[in-house]
């Protein structure tokens, strides 16, 4: 069994907002940062990581992505604001 994360980067405050899943958070972040990654979030500068969750399992993290991938807009930004009211969580280190 893998832990894996369920993260939400965002393009800026209140800004474009994607959800994914991995099970190496750091490397997926520096990998949406360096514009690796899907065309998504690279072409809609979605590098702030905002929010993220950890999982015993990767499959449950899969799981929860999805879940929270057919949620609306305002469920996915008030999940971001009552766990991170600053906004941000990575410093541009």
């Amino acid at each position: 069994m893998k832990a894996g994360f369920v993260y939400i980067v965002a393009s800026r405050r209140n800004g474009t907002i994607y959800t994914g899943s991995t099970s190496n958070l750091i490397q997926r972040i520096h990998q949406h940062r360096g514009g690796t990654v899907e065309e998504f979030t690279s072409e809609h500068d979605c590098t702030l990581l905002v929010w993220y969750e950890c999982h015993d399992d990767l499959q449950e993290a899969r799981l929860r992505e999805r879940r929270i991938k057919k949620w609306n807009r305002n469920w996915k930004l008030r999940l971001i604001e009552e766990n991170n009211p600053a906004g941000t969580i990575c410093s541009d280190s």
